[in-house]
């Protein structure tokens, strides 16, 4: 790896853990966001950096819709057992069952959008007062509008135009009772400075992320992978491909791209010559021009 580029991840890790630490001096009750996905991956392994020797003053709390991936979900098991943290999950399934949110119907329904409920519930649950979030601003141009240190209302909502100034590396984390801040300490973050510091750091990620075969279905240019969550419609047939996922989520909206990168040096490799943005292949961002600012608004991640 040249210098420079060592040079730009320690910058990179500096900024986080500098974030991080913000965090745990402004908040009493903070919390990490954790999805099984390699934002949220780093976002551990910067965290047990962070503090270092001590523990991870803060748990980590996943949001479980009920149709991860298999493999996610082992490797979450197995992540939480070796740092040694405190593991939340709160059920979107325990939403539905008390009528919090109402399933969707219908050949493309997903559960996704349902995660916003049961993730508020949970914040206000235990207290917390500032969830961190693996969020980086080159995803989305919603996430691109976030600050560091991202205000809530009392309601869990957001509003882009109602920000706080960050001069100087100054975080502002005053609040009114019942709100709370997201924080985001990967803003300034890439794709490709994600691989590259899984790289250096040599950090553990699932396997979904490599090249393998799956039976996948190809729903409006996206590639689905087949499961009990996914109803075939009329003409839709199952092939089998050599598909990697470069962003893992719900099963119902969390697309694949064909690939035979099985090493990280091949992802990077394959993410330097991407014409596609990462999340181009989530069906629930292609539901409207505003899907993600719209989720946003609400409360989503």
């Amino acid at each position: 790896m040249p210098s420079y580029t060592r040079s730009h991840l320690k910058q990179l890790e500096s900024e986080a853990i500098y974030v991080m630490r913000e965090v745990a001096a402004q908040f009493e009750r903070p919390v990490l966001l954790f999805s099984g996905g390699k934002d949220s991956i780093v976002m551990a392994h910067l965290a047990y950096k962070a503090f270092y020797p001590g523990k991870i003053p803060f748990p980590l709390l996943h949001i479980d819709t009920g149709h991860n991936f298999p493999e996610t979900l082992e490797f979450r098991d197995r992540l939480v057992e070796k740092l040694g943290v405190q593991l939340i999950v709160r059920y979107v399934q325990d939403s539905i069952d008390q009528g919090r949110v109402v399933e969707e119907t219908g050949p493309n329904a997903s559960r996704n959008a349902l995660q916003t409920v049961t993730l508020l519930d949970a914040l206000a649950e235990f207290k917390f007062e500032a969830a961190l979030g693996g969020a980086r601003r080159d995803e989305e141009k919603a996430r691109a509008k976030e600050r560091f240190f991202s205000h809530r209302d009392m309601f869990g909502q957001w509003d882009p135009k109602n920000q706080r100034p960050e001069l100087w590396n100054l975080y502002n984390g005053r609040k009114h009772p019942n709100e709370h801040f997201r924080v985001f300490p990967l803003s300034n973050w890439t794709e490709m400075d994600i691989w590259q510091y899984i790289a250096r750091e040599g950090i553990e990620i699932p396997v979904l992320y490599f090249a393998h075969r799956r039976d996948v279905i190809n729903r409006d240019g996206v590639l689905l992978a087949v499961s009990d969550y996914i109803t075939l419609l009329d003409g839709e047939k199952v092939e089998n491909k050599m598909v990697r996922f470069r962003t893992i989520g719900d099963m119902t909206c969390t697309g694949a791209v064909e690939s035979t990168a099985s090493t990280i040096e091949e992802i990077i490799q394959e993410v330097a010559s991407a014409r596609v943005t990462e999340r181009g292949a989530r069906a629930d961002d292609k539901r409207s021009e505003a899907a993600m600012e719209d989720r946003k608004r609400q409360g989503y991640f």
